[in-house]
């Protein structure tokens, strides 16, 4: 099953709009990480906390969201994802973002945890250690994200959209 040849008609509709909730989701984590950041670095710890416990909780509704998707797409389609059909210079571009983006999103999980665990323990000198790579990559994943769902959805649709019963 390639490009427009999948057949999505047995696809509830309803799952074709978590592609854009999923990088609605990632652009408020990406807002709430960076307002998080100023309010850490202003001293401000509950608001801090607050953004951090908000952006996490974000992130959990795009991986159910995320999972959703791709699940559904399978079980209905055959297929778990929408292929990126685009040919020309912007295909090595698209690939290295969304490899980059995969790859540390699997290292965030853990990352994350691991941040988390000493802020919950009050160990603020080992979360801070830990936030500091965390973050960036966190931010990563978040803003990549976004540009992974405008390139295949938006910017460069794939040709396997045409397919999807509207």
């Amino acid at each position: 099953m390639i490009g427009s040849q999948t057949d999505f008609s047995q696809v509830p509709l309803w799952v074709f709009e978590l592609p854009s909730t999923n990088a609605t989701l990632n652009a408020i984590c990406t807002v709430l990480l960076i307002a998080g950041w100023i309010c850490i670095k202003r001293g401000l710890k509950k608001a801090h906390i607050g953004c951090m416990i908000t952006a996490l909780l974000v992130s959990v509704a795009f991986l159910s969201c995320y999972l959703t998707y791709h699940i559904m797409l399978q079980r209905h389609a055959g297929t778990a994802s929408i292929r990126f059909t685009q040919e020309g210079a912007i295909r090595p571009v698209y690939f290295a973002i969304l490899i980059t983006h995969v790859f540390l999103a699997v290292v965030n999980l853990p990352m994350i945890i691991l941040t988390v665990i000493p802020a919950i323990r009050r160990r603020f000198d080992k979360h801070k250690r830990i936030a500091r790579w965390a973050l960036p990559v966190w931010l990563y994943v978040s803003i990549t994200g976004v540009i992974v769902y405008l390139m295949l959805y938006q910017w460069f649709p794939s040709s396997m959209l045409e397919a999807i019963p509207r």
